[in-house]
């Protein structure tokens, strides 16, 4: 066998092996999509599932009264294909970036017209529609970020805490 065919071999070998493992390394925070029907209105939110890891998480990790872009790697995407009412405010269908700004006890939840806007960049200028609403204890640890889409709420659920946003 020749010396180049040992050498492409080779390289051949290590290449595929480097595509392999890069292949099996999980992410930190993982895509996700939440989908769901309420009152009608085909509902989906993209977003990055970033886990808790032993750390305390609202309040330190997400600070208080700061805009969060409700997940994590790149902005969270809140999309509908109807109108809906979103704590009995409207919301025209089409696609939004989603954050909060968690407080102690309630969260301002914010959809905001560029879905492609981070929170680094975030102008309320370019809000569509701010609702406060209130927090609760989740009634499990979520280790990993989720939202859920329920008949009548969208809820994030991460460590502790559960963000339910009254949807109609």
């Amino acid at each position: 066998m020749k010396f180049t065919t040992k050498i492409t071999m080779l390289l051949v070998a290590v290449f595929m092996t480097t595509v392999s493992v890069a292949q099996e390394k999980k992410q930190a925070s993982p895509a996700a999509t939440a989908k769901g029907t309420i009152s009608g209105a085909n509902i989906t939110i993209n977003y990055s599932s970033p886990f808790v890891k032993g750390r305390v998480i609202w309040g330190e990790l997400v600070p208080y009264n700061k805009v969060w872009r409700a997940g994590a790697n790149a902005p969270t995407t809140f999309e509908t294909d109807k109108a809906l009412k979103i704590e009995g405010k409207d919301l025209p269908a089409g696609k939004y970036a989603v954050y909060v700004i968690p407080e102690k006890d309630a969260a301002t939840v914010v959809f905001g017209k560029d879905p492609k806007m981070s929170a680094y960049d975030y102008d309320q200028a370019k809000d569509q529609l701010r609702v406060k609403v209130k927090t609760k204890k989740s009634a499990k640890m979520n280790e990993s970020l989720v939202y859920t889409v329920n008949k009548n709420n969208v809820t994030l659920s991460w460590e502790n805490l559960d963000i339910p946003v009254s949807v109609k």
